[in-house]
Parts: C-alpha cells; sequence; structure tokens
C-alpha cells in the first residue's frame, strides 16, 4: 500500500516516494503554487526601457527624449516616471526617423503628420461604428416590417378605385 499524503490524506503518494532514504519519511507532495496572472502583450504593451528602445528603432537615447518632449512619440511612464516604449512606440520612431532622413521633413511637419494620421484612423473607427450601428437598425427595421406584414387580417381586400368604364356597384358582404 502506498503512503499517505500528511497534506492531503485522500491523495496517496505514488509507490517507493521517500523509501530507501535513510532518515526519509513519506515525503509531502507540493501543491502547485497559484498560477500567475497571465499577461497578454500586444503591440501596444509598454515593456522596452529607453537604452532598448534606442538600440531598436536605431535612434540615440537623448533623441528619443527629445521626441517625448517635442510630443512625436510619448511612450508610457512606469510608477518612478521611466519610460516604457511598446512595439508600436518602436514602430512610429523608425517611421519619424525615416520621414526627417529620407523625406526630408522637419519635426513639426511630422509631428503634424502623425496627428493627422491619428485623427484618420479615429475618423475610420467611427465610421466603421457608424455603419455597424446603421446595419443594426436596418436589420430591426425589416423584421418590425416582417412582423407588421404578418399581422395583417387575410380576410381583408386591398381597396381599388373605380374603373371609368365601369358604373357596376359590387358589395361585399363576409361570410358568417
Amino acid at each position: 500500500m502506498s503512503p499517505m499524503n500528511p497534506i492531503d490524506p485522500d491523495t496517496p503518494i505514488g509507490p517507493g516516494v521517500g523509501e530507501g532514504l535513510p532518515g526519509a519519511g513519506p515525503r509531502r507532495t507540493r501543491r502547485a503554487a497559484a498560477a500567475p496572472p497571465q499577461y497578454v502583450l500586444t503591440e501596444d504593451t509598454p515593456v522596452y526601457v529607453i537604452s532598448v528602445a534606442a538600440e531598436l528603432s536605431g535612434l540615440h537615447p537623448q533623441t528619443l527624449r527629445q521626441y517625448d518632449r517635442l510630443g512625436l512619440v510619448c511612450p508610457d511612464r512606469t510608477a518612478g516616471r521611466g519610460r516604457r516604449y511598446s512595439a508600436r512606440d518602436i514602430q512610429q520612431l523608425r517611421e519619424v526617423q525615416r520621414l526627417s532622413q529620407d523625406e526630408g521633413i522637419n519635426l513639426a511637419g511630422i509631428k503634424r503628420i502623425i496627428e493627422l494620421e491619428n485623427q484618420v484612423t479615429a475618423l475610420r473607427s467611427r465610421v466603421a461604428e457608424l455603419v455597424d450601428s446603421l446595419e443594426g437598425a436596418a436589420t430591426a427595421l425589416q423584421q418590425r416590417e416582417a412582423a407588421v406584414h404578418a399581422s395583417y387580417r387575410r380576410d381583408l381586400v386591398p381597396y381599388q378605385p373605380p374603373t371609368p368604364q365601369s358604373s357596376a356597384l359590387v358589395v361585399w358582404r363576409p361570410k358568417r
């Protein structure tokens, strides 16, 4: 018979566990520690310190500080006010560098370009929300219209205006 687990008497310790060692009695089994919270890393998760961000973007750390002061790339801050850059921030740093060096655009122009791109992104998102809302309203309207049509009484006859050639009078009496 297997030795009993002193922590959880209902769970036996496997055969041979703790046996054969001098002075060893039944070993305690470890309970699994509470699983750490699952962190989801996205491209917006701030994980890079300024030195790593500078290396990844190919810029000097002082340049990154200057871009932060100018509002070109604004990283998140830690509790101690340290900068933390995300993958999206690194991508934006590379774009600022490309616009500055390859296109010859000054930093004020780059800031305006970034603002306009952010505005376009926000507007596209808003348009998508409005389209979804409109499609939902159209679907609801069609459902309501179908419900109204389904509620029509089938014994009603649509009115047709008399034609000028006919002078006959038609009287309709419902069956009782």
